[in-house]
């Protein structure tokens, strides 16, 4: 794909400007990549690389990378976010678009497509399908942390790193990421301060889900996904997404097909290749 480094680019939505990397050439066949959470844009440049004949639009979604943040006094939710995802197509002037999504990215997008499935052609899920659930007795406890988790959250001062030595440690240790990768993320994830550098995602982002979906929410969800879907697990599974349950949720789907492959979370970012080519000419069809 031309431009594998990724065209800078902005637009405004309600929330305010949203920024971003684009890829290959206008004209393509139309995808919205989703990056999962405190990731960014650039968890799309290595993949990137690998597919072509696509106008790939990967913005970092608000709260992360170099986008606005939500106003004061709003949450972060994944219902919010869907609208977020169709004023971005919005103002690209995109009516009907494919969606590409990475962990909670893929999640948002499953909700796109079964919101609008009159917009969304196609979509490629990696790591993640539908929402995370709650049973009903988690309700009460969930709410009330994330509620605390709220409160308190402005007492804590964001950590200044020196350089950029520390942080992408960091990312390499709680993501087991290798280094070039973990580089990519954090390049695009930090900002200038007196000092050296913080992480410019929102720290609002870090507070728990106030509420989730039940499992039979979640399922209704998934099989209300209308368009064609191809989901990419790695193996061995994430432990909040185990088997069998995981290719359980892929069977709900009404046209999906299930891809397995062993690498780690970020397996499109550490194994692009191999996840373009379990993805084909799916986009294209």
């Amino acid at each position: 794909m031309s431009g594998t480094s990724g065209r800078p680019f902005e637009l405004e939505i309600g929330i305010g400007t949203v920024r971003g990397l684009r890829f290959g050439t206008e004209g393509g066949r139309r995808v919205l990549a989703l990056h999962g959470w405190l990731d960014n844009a650039a968890s799309f440049v290595p993949l990137a690389a690998q597919l072509d004949g696509l106008d790939l639009v990967a913005p970092d979604l608000p709260g992360h990378g170099r986008s606005a943040h939500m106003p004061p006094g709003t949450d972060y939710t994944f219902v919010g976010a869907v609208h977020q995802v169709l004023d971005i197509a919005d103002a690209l002037g995109w009516q009907r678009f494919a969606l590409l999504g990475h962990s909670m990215g893929a999640g948002i997008a499953s909700l796109v497509a079964a919101a609008v499935p009159d917009r969304v052609e196609r979509l490629v899920a990696i790591e993640a399908l539908g929402a995370l659930p709650e049973t009903e007795p988690e309700t009460v406890p969930r709410l009330r942390d994330a509620v605390a988790a709220s409160r308190s959250l402005g007492q804590r001062p964001l950590r200044v790193f020196p350089d950029l030595d520390a942080p992408v440690r960091a990312r390499m240790r709680v993501n087991a990421l290798s280094e070039p990768v973990a580089r990519l993320l954090v390049e695009r994830g930090v900002q200038p301060v007196d000092g050296g550098h913080v992480w410019c995602s929102d720290p609002r982002l870090t507070i728990p889900t106030a509420v989730r979906m039940t499992p039979g929410q979640v399922d209704a969800l998934i099989a209300g996904i209308d368009c064609p879907t191809r989901v990419i697990y790695a193996d061995p599974p994430q432990p909040y997404l185990p088997e069998p349950d995981r290719s359980r949720r892929a069977r709900l789907l009404p046209q999906g097909d299930l891809v397995v492959m062993a690498g780690g979370h970020h397996l499109h970012m550490e194994q692009p290749a191999e996840v373009a080519a379990a993805i084909g000419d799916f986009l294209q069809r």
